[in-house]
Formats: C-alpha cells, structure tokens, sequence
C-alpha cells in the first residue's frame, strides 16, 4: 500500500478480483434471452410476443457489442482532442510570451494596462472553454451512442406492454358478454400466466442489457437514462405482476 493510502485509508480503491459474481456478464445474460426465446416459441409459436422477443434478442447483441465498444477509448477522437488541445495552449502560451518581451509599464498608461488585462482575461476562459469542449467531446460521442441504444430499449418495453395489456385475467373469473370490438381471448388461465410471466422476464432482461451501458461508464446522464430504463421496466413488470397475483388467487379460491 503506498504512502498515500496509507494517511487516507478510506480512498484505497476496490479491488477487481473475484468479479465473476460482482460484474454484469454479458454471456449468461444471452444465454437466459435464447432460452426465453425458446420457452416463448415452444408454447406460443404464432405469437407476437415470441416475434418480439426474437427482435430483442438481436438487439441485446446490437447493444452488448456497442457496450463493449464505448467500455474504450475512442483513440483517434482523444488523439486529436489532446493534439488541438495542446496547440491551442501552445498558441495561448506564445501570446504570453510575445506580451511580456514588449511589454512596458508606464504609470500614465493605466488605461491599456486595464484593456490589455481584460482582453488575457478573455482569451483566457475561452480558452478554457475551448479546452473543455475538447476533452468532453469524446465522451459527447459515447453518450449520444449510448442513448440511441437506450432510446431503442425503451421502444421495446413499450412493445412488450402493449402486448400484454389486452391479457385481462377477468375473463376467466367470471362470466362476461363481449362485444363486437372486444379482443379474442384464447388462453387458458396456465396460458395467460406463463404468457404473462414471459413479459415480465421480458421486460427484466431489457433493464439488465440497459445496464451494460452503466456498468462502465461513468456518464452521468447514461448513468440516469439507464436509471430511468429501469424505473420504466419496474413500473410496467408491476402492473404486469398484479394480473398474475389475480390470478394464482383466483386459483387458490377455487381449490
């Protein structure tokens, strides 16, 4: 341990080892998606839900790639950034040193000197600005590709919901006269909880891919976009997991 962990303890980073049950991996993760793959096209083969889930699949490959990806440095994008970044300071550097060769104080020209100060004091922070715009632009590239993928998640929670939403277990509780426009419902009640319990999987599976993207980096607005994600999923799984809490008790009073 070196000396500065040493008077600050509390800063000795984490360390690594052992991260097979401390780390999002990305190959069980696809593995629990292509069972539940096979699971949904197995007993509903004609269903959208099994189509759905096809596409997510492949998304979650889309994004398990680009995850990695963004997990590195973008070389030529930080290459340049540091090259423009060290000219312009370069070019800052040598206005400095061409103002104090000419430079002369004189008492009776105090009105330059203030113009002279105000002028380095703004080329100063737009300079700054400069610099900080470079060094952020990686990470600006990173983010907007990962909030495109998020943006694509989202859509495909959205999709599972909408799949779900006319799966009303009130149907098979008690008797009811359906209407011209009313939804065909040909489920039996095993059917609609596991069809139901498929969308919930669904859904668990789409906030743990959004998590790849918040597993290495340290953007705070992906870390809040995935965040959101997850919020998103929680909420649908919820009302998704109240039709089949109805339903088991449903099962329990008829035993």
């Amino acid at each position: 341990m070196s000396l500065f962990h040493r008077i600050f303890p509390a800063l000795v980073p984490i360390t690594r080892q052992g991260d097979r049950y401390t780390e999002l991996r990305s190959g069980p993760l696809f593995s629990t998606i292509e069972k539940l793959e096979q699971r949904i096209g197995e007993r509903f083969p004609e269903s959208g839900l099994y189509q759905v889930c096809c596409e997510f699949r492949r998304l979650a490959g889309d994004c398990e790639t680009l995850a990695q990806r963004l997990s590195r440095p973008i070389w030529p994008v930080r290459i340049a950034s540091w090259a423009f970044g060290i000219l312009l300071i370069l070019v800052a550097l040598s206005a400095v040193n061409v103002l104090v060769q000419e430079f002369r104080f004189n008492i009776t020209d105090g009105g330059s000197l203030v113009q002279v100060t105000e002028s380095a004091i703004n080329e100063l922070i737009l300079l700054g600005l400069a610099l900080v715009f470079l060094t952020g632009f990686e990470t600006r590239i990173k983010r907007r590709a990962a909030l495109e993928a998020l943006h694509r998640l989202r859509s495909v929670a959205h999709v599972v919901d909408m799949h779900q939403l006319t799966k009303d277990p009130a149907h098979l509780l008690a008797s009811f006269t359906a209407t011209q426009s009313s939804p065909k419902r040909t489920l039996t009640r095993y059917e609609l909880t596991r069809y139901l319990d498929y969308c919930s999987e669904l859904l668990a599976l789409n906030s743990k891919v959004a998590a790849l993207f918040a597993q290495n980096m340290d953007d705070p607005v992906v870390l809040g976009a995935v965040n959101d994600q997850e919020s998103l999923t929680q909420g649908l799984a919820a009302k998704i997991w109240q039709k089949i809490m109805i339903l088991d008790l449903a099962t329990d009073a008829d035993r």
